[in-house]
């Protein structure tokens, strides 16, 4: 590789929320951060569904980065509302949004596109996508592009997922798959076009569970449902089903629902548009690593978490507000910016992991929803 190739003192690899977050608060305390991501621009591709963002981890990053109003006015109105129901559709829980605020929704797209805005222009390198790193032997590391150039970098940050570039040079783990895969569908102008799966849904989150199995449900903020049929199978389940074919499809997906209520088959029998297939793979609960000089992980890079507990993007919005705060409160000494946030990031991220796979055991058991409800009630007691 080339020996000018460009410098960064500080590079992230990914713009995902906790990147985003990670730049915006050093950029707050006059710190520049360059951002490396591998779509071609921010509209490359969609952002997901909503977002519940939590009173003690997400909503203090947005505060920390200075965007807490502004995200008050992308909340969801109506949002926190839930609705759990059985394989026949009999609601077991229903519970309205009390308006709170302690876990609003927000739509994942308009959350990005708040952070993006907060930058720098020119913050964010797009169609940089980065193909390995190693390290330089002082601290620093030298990032190679997919483009041929590289760069290198006083500390670099990787923010870049699930199938990270950069965790090889701290952890040798990997995802594994959990056992349970989703596919995904979307029902547009619900009140209008699918009315009966829009009152199914209702205002917020809906939880339809039974024995391995479950449509897991929710409403956003341009009037569409978001679906995730979820089962428990093998890995390659998903293998076997022709996504290509939507009707094909649907009837597949929908062979694991058999004697299922017809209102629950309908949030993918009605879908519009293509389903879409999603293994869930998760790090090992706990996992960490030494210390590397110039070098750390946030978000799912560092703890990819199956998805039941909520918690994955409100600890990578924590991991990169916490990770700018450590490095403004060391400016002389990254290393022990570094010490610091993993500290407390290993920590809360090992919680987090444990109640994450708990919640995924609890939804499909045999007794799908009680274990569901026994949790509710328990948190209410």
């Amino acid at each position: 590789m080339s020996t000018t190739c460009p410098h960064h003192p500080i590079a992230v690899v990914g713009a995902g929320l906790g990147g985003l977050v990670l730049a915006r608060v050093l950029q707050v305390h006059g710190i520049a951060a360059a951002l490396f991501d591998l779509d071609p621009g921010p509209a490359a591709r969609t952002q997901g569904g909503m977002l519940d963002i939590h009173e003690d981890s997400g909503q203090e990053a947005l505060r920390a980065a200075g965007l807490h109003e502004e995200f008050r006015k992308l909340v969801h109105p109506g949002g926190q509302a839930l609705r759990v129901l059985d394989r026949h559709a009999t609601v077991r829980l229903a519970e309205d949004d009390d308006g709170s605020g302690g876990r609003p929704e927000i739509d994942r797209g308009d959350l990005r596109e708040l952070l993006l805005g907060s930058l720098t222009e020119g913050t964010v390198r797009w169609g940089a996508k980065v193909t390995g790193a190693r390290s330089m032997g002082d601290g620093r590391h030298e990032v190679a592009l997919a483009d041929g150039t590289a760069f290198t970098t006083d500390l670099l940050v990787g923010a870049d997922g699930a199938w990270s570039r950069i965790r090889p040079l701290l952890s040798p783990a990997r995802p594994a798959y959990t056992g349970v895969s989703f596919v995904e569908a979307d029902l547009t102008e619900a009140d209008l076009r699918h009315p009966e799966s829009a009152a199914v849904v209702g205002g917020g989150m809906l939880f339809a569970l039974g024995a391995g199995r479950g449509f897991l449900a929710h409403r956003e903020s341009d009037g569409s449902l978001h679906v995730y049929a979820a089962v428990e199978a093998p890995e390659d389940w998903l293998d076997g089903i022709d996504f290509g074919d939507t009707e094909a499809a649907k009837t597949a997906v929908l062979k694991e629902f058999d004697g299922w209520d017809e209102s629950l088959r309908s949030l993918v029998a009605d879908a519009d548009g293509a389903l879409v297939p999603r293994r869930i793979h998760a790090l090992p609960v706990g996992q960490r690593w030494d210390r590397v000089p110039g070098v750390t992980l946030l978000g799912d890079a560092a703890h990819l978490m199956s998805p039941f507990a909520g918690e994955g993007a409100n600890l990578a919005l924590l991991d990169g507000a916490e990770l700018a705060l450590a490095l403004v409160a060391h400016p002389a000494d990254t290393e022990a910016a570094l010490t610091a946030y993993e500290d407390r990031m290993f920590e809360r991220a090992e919680r987090s992991a444990a109640e994450s796979a708990q919640s995924a055991a609890l939804l499909f058991r045999p007794d799908a929803p009680q274990g569901l409800l026994d949790m509710f009630a328990t948190r209410s007691d």
